[in-house]
């Protein structure tokens, strides 16, 4: 299993980077896609995480799978990162879901779940100043007053000599992708900045992609069932 792979080739230990981590193999959430019901996939995320706790690493449940209310964030989960592990997991609060209560140097811990289908997005701007992704990102993100459904850091894309606004919409529904690009432009402009380019992470549902073609092709009237391979995988 590949999650086996990574616990045995990463160690947590002498690992560092830009993105928030507290794992090897930091968070493996199951998303219920067309047929899955959601106890469906709840007992996949159960199943698995008994079989990574076998393996001798701590793991915590998250979101629809969560055991506590204060587990249902991944970021409130993932608070102080690798680094804070040694003392939460001291911390009968703490106590993991699966696997060891202990801090495990190389692995450090997983969390798993079952969610709503996220959308990770990132937009790019032409500047090399951290400051100004840091203060775009702390503008969008809800935790410090912005889109309802969306999660957002800054960083430096040092090889491009960049900075992005790395993003998480937790719900594409309610925080669709245009709402989220036009807000990061109107900022960016404020700071005299333009936009480099954009990336989206990882699959997305086809339905994330329905308001970006009413809003950027401006069609009135339009539906899903207007694409072809809707009615081929249908």
């Amino acid at each position: 299993m590949r999650g086996r792979l990574k616990v045995e080739e990463i160690d947590m230990a002498g690992h560092h980077g830009s993105h928030p981590r507290q794992g090897s193999v930091d968070v493996v959430p199951f998303v219920p896609v067309r047929s899955v019901e959601k106890d469906e996939a709840l007992n996949i995320a159960r199943r698995y995480g008994k079989f990574l706790g076998g393996l001798g690493v701590p793991v915590y449940y998250y979101e629809d799978a969560a055991t506590k209310p204060s587990r249902q964030n991944l970021v409130d989960i993932r608070k102080g990162q690798y680094e804070a592990l040694p003392e939460k997991m001291r911390d009968e609060e703490w106590r993991q879901d699966e696997g060891p209560f202990a801090f495990i140097p190389k692995s450090g811990v997983t969390v798993t779940g079952v969610r709503f289908p996220l959308v990770a997005y990132n937009v790019n701007l032409r500047t090399d100043d951290l400051e100004i992704a840091k203060a775009i990102a702390k503008r969008m993100r809800f935790s410090t007053g912005g889109l309802r459904f969306c999660r957002a850091i800054g960083l430096a894309l040092e090889d491009r000599g960049l900075v992005q606004v790395s993003m998480n919409l937790t719900n594409f529904e309610k925080t669709p992708i245009p709402v989220v690009y036009d807000l990061v432009k109107s900022l960016a402009d404020s700071y005299g900045v333009g936009i480099a380019d954009a990336e989206l992470v990882g699959p997305l549902p086809l339905a994330a992609l329905e308001e970006v073609i009413r809003h950027s092709l401006r069609v009135r009237h339009f539906d899903m069932n207007q694409i072809i391979e809707t009615h081929l995988l249908g």
